[in-house]
């Protein structure tokens, strides 16, 4: 019996809108992640992008589990000496609560040109009003 190798042009690609609001950070982030990768379907083959279009509404209304809110730093370094930079996920939030989502759902994708396409199709909005409403996005929830 042989393995099923999924071809790149067989993909058929769908659009899917995810409510964020009352939903954990992590959790939501790791199912989203698999959707991007296309880990949901039953031919999922790991050195094709098989994922599918995330839109995510309501980013400002996630939470996160204990103290993290506080606590979580986000590091990132300019490049010249002595330029690390460090701010608190509070901080984050306040200035905008689409980065924290982004770079939860992006860290846990294929560090490769694959894993950046894959990136390509995550779309996060603050409120419920977003732009993609001709791909006619299928809401699901997670």
């Amino acid at each position: 019996m042989l393995t099923y190798q999924q071809k790149p042009l067989d993909v058929q690609e769908k659009w899917y809108l995810v409510d964020a609001e009352g939903k954990t950070l992590g959790r939501l982030a790791a199912r989203v992640a698999g959707m991007l990768r296309g880990k949901h379907r039953p031919t999922f083959t790991p050195n094709v992008d098989m994922g599918d279009h995330i839109v995510i509404i309501n980013a400002e209304k996630i939470h996160m589990t204990g103290d993290k809110m506080t606590t979580k730093l986000y590091r990132h370094h300019t490049g010249f000496p002595g330029g690390l930079k460090t701010e608190s996920a509070q901080h984050v939030f306040r200035k905008d609560p689409t980065i924290i989502l982004t770079k939860a759902i992006e860290g846990m994708l294929p560090k490769t040109p694959l894993g950046n396409g894959m990136a390509k199709k995550l779309r996060v909005y603050v409120g419920s009003v977003h732009p993609h409403q001709a791909q006619g996005p299928e809401p699901i929830t997670l």
